[in-house]
Parts: C-alpha cells; structure tokens; sequence
C-alpha cells in the first residue's frame, strides 16, 4: 500500500490572510466605479453659483444707474446697516454716502452727482407731467385739473395783500426746494388742511400747478379744500419772520408763528 503524499497543510491564519486580501481588493474594485454625487446635489451648487452671479451682476447694474462703482455700492450697503440705516431707513445711495463721507472730495462728487440725478428726475418728470396735462385737456377741456384759489383782493392802501387767518396753518414754499416737497408729503399723510403760498410764481398759475404735481398733492383735496394752492404775492416777506423755506406758520394771539 502506498502512501499519498500530502504537502504542508496551511495554517488558518495565512487563509484568513489571503480572504481579506482578496476582498480588499474587491472593495478598491468597486469604489473605483462608484456611483456620482446625486443630480440634486449638483443642481443644487449650480444654483447657488448661478444666484450669487446675477446677485454680483444686478449689484454692479444698480450701481452704474446711481453712477457709482462697485466698491461705492458696497460701501453703501456698509453705511445702511450701520447706524445711518436707523436713523434715516430708505435713505438713497447719494444722500448716505455723501453724509458718511470721509473726505471732503467724497462729499463733493456725491453732491455733484445727486444734483445731476436731481435733474434727470425732474426733467424725466416734467415731460411725463406736459403729457398728462395734454391728455387732461383733450378728455376733459372745461376743467383744470388743479385749481388755483383767488388771491384776496389787496388793501384799498394799495399795500401787499395780507395774510388772513381762519385757524389753518400756512405754508411758505418755492420752487427747487426738495425740502418743501417733503414737508408737503408729510403734512398730506398727517390729513392735515392747510393754506400753500407759492414764492416767486410771479403769478403763474401753470407754474404753481406743475409744483403741487411734483410734490404729489392730490387734486381731490384741492376741489374739497383740504388744501389750497395761492400765490404768495409778498405775503411772505410781509410776515417778518425770515428763516429758510419751507415756513409753516400759524397765528397765535394775533401774531403769525413758526411751528
């Protein structure tokens, strides 16, 4: 009987070895062709760098409109929400750079451009203003659409007409004056009546009618009199009161008043 030659019998340990080599590399196979990140995912990051370029775009077009450069625009966004954007929230890009500026060229080419965009404004305004006037006139060619009130008559003496009290306030304004646009718009949100005298109309009533437009007085309150449009004749520097306008006055125990 022959014997069956058997070679060395391996250890457990060296098999155990070569099966975790084995599905090592297995493992390393299949993660090479592993599976890409989710679509959502990639939407996702492009999404996010699509926003954030037309943010940066719409940035630099706001920018360009005030006549600004980027690092300008930046600056301002610093400005408004800093102290200044609590003070004065809404505040335009011109006026809060040009009272934060640190430099006194600063505040001048930001006053410089604010008196040019000032400008295009008003002009821009004014033509859509004749337009609307033309309209109004071919629609409706019996009426005005704002109505100046009659001037009391002067004096006998020949002298200025006089300011008359019936217990309103009055208002002193004049042309070029953003001031008194906005002392207008905060008296018509307040509903409060009031007596407009217009400075240097030099009796133009065109004149006074495209200003109450501009400063955004509403017509119904002029036909209702809530608030009445006059010329200022000399009232004005009849008064005494000096001071810059607008004036808003008020007789108090028979002498006309600052408030």
């Amino acid at each position: 009987m022959h014997d069956t030659k058997i070679g060395p019998r391996r250890s457990e340990p060296a098999i155990a070895g070569q099966l975790f080599a084995g599905l090592a590399g297995f493992i390393f196979s299949y993660s090479s062709f592993a599976a890409p990140p989710p679509v959502s995912t990639v939407h996702t990051q492009e999404s996010t760098e699509t926003r954030s370029l037309q943010q940066g775009n719409s940035q630099t077009d706001l920018a360009r409109e005030w006549g600004l450069t980027p690092q300008e625009w930046s600056r301002f966004q610093v400005v408004m929400d800093g102290p200044r954007g609590t003070y004065s929230p809404g505040l335009d890009p011109l006026t809060a750079l040009g009272i934060e500026a640190r430099t006194t060229e600063e505040r001048r080419r930001y006053a410089e451009l604010q008196v040019q965009a000032e400008r295009q404004r008003i002009d821009k305004e004014l033509a859509y203003q004749r337009a609307y006037d033309q309209a109004f006139a071919r629609l409706y060619p019996n009426e005005k659409i704002i109505q100046i009130s009659a001037n009391p008559k002067p004096p006998s003496t020949g002298g200025q007409p006089t300011l008359v009290s019936d217990g309103r306030l009055a208002i002193f304004v004049r042309e070029s004056c953003t001031a008194c646009i906005a002392r207008i718009k905060d008296l018509q949100e307040q509903k409060t009546a009031f007596d407009l005298y217009f400075v240097g109309s030099q009796g133009d009533d065109e004149r006074i009618r495209r200003w109450a437009t501009l400063a955004g007085i509403e017509p119904t309150s002029v036909r209702n009199r809530q608030i009445t449009l006059n010329h200022d004749g000399g009232r004005w520097l009849g008064l005494g009161l000096g001071g810059d306008l607008p004036a808003l006055v008020r007789e108090v125990n028979g002498k006309w008043q600052r408030q």
